[in-house]
C-alpha cells in the first residue's frame, strides 16, 4: 500500500499560490485549515496529495531542483493534435490566473510541452 503524502512549498503569499494551484489541478481548499501563515489544497475526489504553502520570509534563491509537469492531455497514446490544443487552452487559463509562458519545448519539430513559471516565479 502507498503511503499518503503531502507536497509542502514555501510562499511568499501562500494563499494566492495555493488558489492558483487548486485552479490548475482542479482542487479545492482543505477543510478546516486557516492559517494566516499557510494553506492546503486537496483532491476533492482524495486521489491526489494534499499541497501545503507555508510563508517563509526569504524569497527563491535559484532554479527549481523540483518541478511539477501538469498533465491536461492525459495520459499516453494521444492525438497530438487534441494533446496539443489541450496543454495550449489550460496555458492560457493559467496566464489569465498569474502565470508566465517562458517557452514552447519541441523534439523532433514537433511540439511537446510549455515550461511556465507559476506567480511566484516556480518553473513547471
Amino acid at each position: 500500500m502507498a503511503t499518503h503524502w503531502t507536497l509542502g512549498c514555501d510562499a511568499a503569499d501562500p494563499h494566492r499560490l495555493a488558489a492558483f494551484w487548486a485552479r490548475a489541478f482542479g482542487y479545492v481548499a482543505e477543510p478546516g485549515y486557516e492559517d494566516d501563515n499557510g494553506a492546503s489544497i486537496i483532491d476533492p475526489e482524495g486521489k491526489g496529495p494534499a499541497i501545503g504553502f507555508l510563508r517563509v520570509p526569504e524569497g527563491r534563491t535559484a532554479k527549481n531542483r523540483l518541478h511539477i509537469d501538469v498533465r491536461v492531455a492525459g495520459g499516453p497514446p494521444w492525438d497530438t493534435v487534441d494533446r496539443e490544443r489541450r496543454i495550449r487552452s489550460s496555458a492560457t487559463d493559467l496566464v489569465v490566473a498569474g502565470a508566465s509562458l517562458v517557452r514552447e519545448q519541441t523534439y523532433g519539430g514537433q511540439f511537446a510541452h510549455l515550461v511556465m513559471l507559476d506567480p511566484e516565479g516556480n518553473e513547471f
